[in-house]
């Protein structure tokens, strides 16, 4: 079992799947690793606490403040880690630039992380009252309130189907536009429970639509297939990727591009000779994605619909 070795582990936020996401990751093992979205520094602790003293880290994130917190979590490992305020989806650039080449293991754990939720003022959070922002870089243009003010009734309504599955997404966006100009986060959470009516549901229906609009600020499907493209190239034969999904959507697109990766051809089925070209580069080490343990779900029931898939490159 993995330890926090070197210290105590001080961050607020706890990372999700940490035991297994480090076996899977091989972090004992000597090398380079990154952590794409580093966030308190979490999985970047155990990575480096449970290696010697060769290896180093590098760690991405788009937030100042998961930078800020990392630098602080992390500085007892010295020159061993590098820290860049940037996103994943440049992960190859990046390694190039520090001249390592490839790199032994890859970590991306893709949910937004307990000290955005909790910050009111980042506006992820429909249970608090804060300007509508949902940026994980607040250095990007636009923000939540830009955007649902900006756009017209079917482009919101198409954006909350696509990103939410939200069955009542054209009467959320009919409010929307009616309610006009919005500008934080409870008007919003309102705006739903007001589609919704008096029915009662397990979770705040406002779940999905947030959900929806902060992946379409962010951009997060268009940087998820970007980045998982450039840290498959940038891993090392027997290298490792370790992904952390925390809804269907990016879980889909990982499970579709680690299927299409681990295949020789992709042909269509009906065709009878291949022209595709197209070679394996890794083989999937998950054959099913790996769910937090009910003692996990518990102490943090954020955790409840991760999902972590892996491959090991070829």
């Amino acid at each position: 079992m993995f330890e926090q070795k070197g210290g105590k582990h001080e961050s607020a936020h706890q990372p999700v799947l940490y035991h297994e996401s480090l076996k899977y990751l091989q972090a004992g093992s000597t090398g380079l690793f990154v952590d794409g979205t580093v966030g308190a520094g979490g999985h970047a602790f155990g990575i480096l606490s449970n290696s010697n003293q060769k290896t180093k880290l590098l760690g991405l994130d788009l937030d100042p403040q998961a930078i800020t917190i990392a630098k602080k979590q992390l500085a007892q490992f010295g020159n061993r880690v590098i820290l860049r305020q940037e996103s994943y989806a440049t992960i190859n650039k990046i390694i190039n630039e520090l001249g390592w080449g490839c790199v032994n293991g890859i970590i991306l754990d893709l949910g937004v992380s307990s000290m955005q939720f909790d910050r009111a003022e980042r506006g992820f959070s429909f249970s608090k009252t804060a300007a509508l922002d949902m940026r994980f870089n607040p250095r990007a243009n636009q923000t939540a309130a830009d955007l649902l003010n900006s756009l017209d009734e079917k482009e919101i309504a198409d954006i909350i189907w696509k990103f939410g599955e939200e069955p009542r997404s054209r009467k959320i966006a009919r409010i929307i536009v009616q309610e006009r100009p919005i500008s934080t986060t409870t008007q919003l959470a309102e705006i739903v429970q007001k589609a919704y009516g008096k029915k009662q549901l397990k979770t705040n229906p406002a779940t999905r639509t947030f959900q929806a609009i902060r992946i379409a600020v962010n951009h997060e499907l268009e940087v998820l297939e970007l980045g998982l493209r450039n840290a498959l190239v940038s891993l090392c034969k027997g290298g490792r990727l370790v992904v952390i999904t925390f809804h269907s959507l990016e879980d889909r697109k990982v499970k579709l591009l680690f299927k299409t990766e681990s295949k020789g051809c992709i042909c269509p089925p009906e065709q009878i000779i291949c022209n595709c070209e197209h070679t394996a580069i890794v083989k999937i080490i998950t054959r099913k994605p790996v769910i937090p343990s009910e003692e996990e779900v518990n102490t943090n029931p954020r955790a409840r619909s991760a999902k972590m898939r892996v491959v090991e490159k070829i």
